[in-house]
C-alpha cells in the first residue's frame, strides 16, 4: 500500500472516528425529543444522519491525501539520498522542512561522510600495498637478473673465453693456407667472438649501470671504461660535464646503453665514438661507429631497440636523428633542449 492511499484511508477513518465521538456526547448533552427527524430531515435528497458522516469521510479523505503526498514527497527524498549514498555520489541533499526527517537524512549525511572516508582509506591502502609489491617484485627482478649475469659471466663468458683463446692458438700456429678446414676454423673463430659481443651486449641489459648519486658524465665514464676493458674494441669518448633534471639524464643514460647494446651485437664494428656535449640550448649526445651500417628506411619493425631509443627520446622532447649506410657506420645523435627552468642545474 502506498503512503497516499494509507494516508487517506487514516484521515477519512480518524475523521469518522472524531464525528461518532463528538455526537454521542452532543445528544448526550442536548437530548432529542425526536430521532425520527434525523431520518426525516433531508439535504440534497439524503437523509440527515448520512450526510454529515459523507462530508467527515470526504474531509478526512482530503487531509489524508494531502498529508499522503507530502509524506510521499519526504519518503521520496530519503530514497534519493539513500540511493546517491550507495552509488557513492555527493554532496548528499540535506533539505526537510519537519525536523524528524531532516535528523533522518543529516544522519545518512554523516554516515555518507564516514563511508567516503573509508573508501579513501581503502583506496589508499590499496595503493600502498600495490607500491610495497610493486618495489618487492622490482627487487626480486634486479637480485634474479644480477644472478643470471653472475653465472652467465662465470660460465658461458669464462668458456667463450677460453675457446677463443684455444681457436685463436690453432689458427695462428697452423700453416698459412686456404684450405676448407681453415676457413672453418676461421668461421668458427669469428662466430665465438660475436657471441662474447652478444654476451657484453646481454650484460648490459642485465646489470646496467646505475646512476644512483652519480652524474651524467660519471655514469658514461663508467660504463665505457667498463666496455673498453673487456670489449676488444677502440672505444673512445668526449664527455663534458652537463646537468640536467634527474629524469633527463636517466633518459639520456639509457639511450646510450641501449646504442651502445645495439653496436656490440648488430654492427660488427672496430671503433665507437661517444660524444656527450652542450652548446647553447642544447644537449647534444652522438654514438658514432665503423660497423656494417643499416638502411633506416628498411629497418624491421620488430627493432625494439631502436624503438625504444625513440620512445625515450621522445619523452625528453628531444629530437633524434639516425644516419646509417651499409659497409659505412652508424651515426645516433640526439638533440635535447634546455628550457629556461633548468639554467639553475647547471
Amino acid at each position: 500500500m502506498t503512503a497516499i492511499k494509507r494516508q487517506v484511508i487514516t484521515g477519512a477513518l480518524f475523521s469518522l472516528l472524531l464525528l461518532v465521538i463528538f455526537a454521542v456526547f452532543f445528544f448526550l448533552t442536548f437530548p432529542i425529543g425526536d430521532w425520527a427527524l434525523l431520518w426525516e430531515r433531508q439535504i440534497w435528497h439524503l437523509p440527515f444522519v448520512f450526510i454529515i458522516p459523507i462530508i467527515a469521510l470526504f474531509a478526512g479523505g482530503i487531509a489524508g491525501f494531502i498529508s499522503g503526498i507530502y509524506w510521499r514527497k519526504v519518503l521520496l527524498t530519503i530514497d534519493d539520498t539513500l540511493e546517491l549514498l550507495e552509488q557513492g555520489k555527493g554532496p548528499l541533499p540535506v533539505h526537510a522542512s519537519v525536523e524528524e526527517s531532516e535528523a533522518v537524512l543529516q544522519r545518512i549525511e554523516r554516515l555518507g561522510r564516514q563511508i567516503a572516508m573509508q573508501t579513501q582509506l581503502a583506496q589508499k591502502m590499496a595503493n600502498e600495498k600495490a607500491d610495497i609489491e610493486e618495489k618487492a617484485m622490482q627487487k626480486i627482478v634486479s637480485e634474479e637478473r644480477n644472478r643470471l649475469a653472475r653465472e652467465l659471466h662465470d660460465s658461458v663468458s669464462q668458456q667463450l673465453f677460453a675457446a677463443s683463446m684455444l681457436l685463436s692458438t690453432i689458427n695462428e700456429t697452423r700453416p698459412q693456407a686456404n684450405d676448407t678446414e681453415t676457413r672453418r676454423l676461421r668461421l668458427v673463430e669469428r662466430t665465438i667472438h660475436q657471441s662474447q659481443l652478444e654476451m657484453r651486449a646481454l650484460f648490459l641489459h642485465l646489470r646496467p649501470v646505475q646512476l644512483h648519486g652519480k652524474s651524467l658524465k660519471d655514469g658514461v665514464q663508467e660504463l665505457l671504461n667498463e666496455l673498453k676493458q673487456k670489449v676488444p674494441m677502440k672505444i673512445s669518448w668526449t664527455v663534458e660535464p652537463v646537468s640536467l633534471d634527474k629524469g633527463i639524464e636517466d633518459q639520456l643514460f639509457r639511450i646510450l646503453q641501449e646504442s651502445v647494446s645495439n653496436t656490440l651485437r648488430h654492427a660488427k664494428a672496430s671503433t665507437l665514438d661517444v660524444l656527450l656535449i652542450r652548446r647553447e640550448k642544447l644537449v647534444i649526445m652522438r654514438v658514432t661507429d665503423d660497423g656494417v651500417g643499416f638502411n633506416p628506411e628498411t629497418a624491421k619493425p620488430g627493432s625494439y631497440g631502436l624503438l625504444n631509443i625513440r620512445e625515450r627520446a621522445a619523452q625528453i622532447g628531444g629530437q633524434l636523428k639516425l644516419v646509417s649506410l651499409p659497409n659505412k657506420g652508424t651515426s645516433l645523435e640526439i638533440k635535447v633542449p634546455i628550457l629556461e627552468g633548468d639554467e639553475s642545474n647547471d
